[in-house]
């Protein structure tokens, strides 16, 4: 199905828990917030998905996407550690910035498998090294820039 081996299968699953789960928070909480239901599916689900995902070898070895999960478990561990406060007055904002840059991580690999993909038989790009995938990421990240922004003057405000 899709080229996708079964890992490939269950991987590609529990990542959509976690994004579903991220944009649920997203909207409902304005942030992923570990503590609740939907940031503890987010969390859990995120780090499955970097599991699964280190034995995927589609592109004949280790490589970039698991260098992303490998990143991705260590910014995890970083917002674990900002919702434990030890980063002091910073901590909830490491933690939020942290729970959202784990966010960003998804849609990277989410838009180069799917455009790449999809729709079958003639994917929208031909490989992850097409120059629009390139854009698509800046325009991901600008994204970010502005939703960890909202969510700083958001935070900020709750505190004034």
């Amino acid at each position: 199905m899709f080229g996708l081996t079964p890992l490939g299968i269950v991987h590609t699953l529990i990542s959509l828990v976690a994004v579903f789960a991220g944009l649920i928070a997203f909207f409902r909480d304005k942030a992923i917030i570990s503590s609740n239901s939907v940031g503890k599916t987010y969390v859990y689900a995120t780090i499955l998905t970097c599991l699964t995902g280190f034995g995927i070898f589609q592109h004949g070895g280790f490589g970039a996407p698991h260098m992303l999960g490998i990143i991705t478990l260590v910014v995890l561990g970083i917002a674990w550690l900002g919702g434990k406060g030890k980063f002091g007055k910073a901590s909830r904002y490491v933690e939020t910035i942290s729970y959202s840059l784990t966010f960003l991580f998804h849609m990277i690999p989410a838009i180069t498998e799917t455009s790449t993909r999809l729709p079958l038989g003639a994917p929208l790009l031909p490989n992850a090294e097409a120059p629009q995938l390139q854009t698509a990421t800046g325009v991901l990240f600008v994204l970010f820039l502005i939703g960890v922004t909202l969510q700083v003057i958001r935070m900020r405000k709750k505190n004034a």
